[in-house]
C-alpha cells in the first residue's frame, strides 16, 4: 500500500510538471527568462512549441496506466536531452540540477502504475 501511495504522489507531482512546463514553453514570451535560457541552451525560437507540445503529450502519457512506460521513458529521454544541451553550452550547474528530475521517472517505472494490479 506505500508503494502504491510514493507512486501515486511521484504520479502527481510528474504530471503537474509536465502540464506546468508545457504551460509555460508555450507563453514563452511572456517569461524572458526562460528564451534566454533556451537560447543559451541553442534551442531556437521555432522549436519551442514542439517542446511544449511533448512535454504536454508526457503529462497525457503518465495519466493513462497504458501508456504510463511511454511517457516515463519519454521524460527520462527529454531530461537527458537537456542535461547534454547545459554540459555543451557550459552551465554544469543546471545539468546537476536535472538529476532528481531524471530519477523520477525511473523511480515511477521501478514502482509502476499505482492502484493497477499487475500480473
Amino acid at each position: 500500500m506505500a508503494k502504491n501511495i510514493i507512486s501515486l504522489v511521484l504520479l502527481i507531482v510528474s504530471v503537474g510538471l509536465a502540464f506546468k512546463h508545457g504551460w509555460d514553453t508555450f507563453n514563452f514570451r511572456n517569461h524572458p527568462e526562460s528564451m534566454k535560457m533556451m537560447n543559451e541552451l541553442g534551442i531556437s525560437e521555432s522549436v519551442v512549441p514542439f517542446f511544449g507540445g511533448l512535454t504536454i503529450l508526457i503529462g497525457v502519457l503518465l495519466l493513462i496506466p497504458q501508456t504510463f512506460f511511454l511517457g516515463n521513458v519519454l521524460n527520462a529521454i527529454s531530461i537527458v536531452i537537456i542535461m547534454a544541451l547545459a554540459i555543451r553550452a557550459g552551465h554544469i550547474n543546471m545539468a546537476l540540477m536535472e538529476i532528481p528530475f531524471l530519477i523520477m521517472p525511473l523511480v515511477m517505472i521501478w514502482l509502476r502504475y499505482p492502484f493497477v494490479k499487475n500480473v
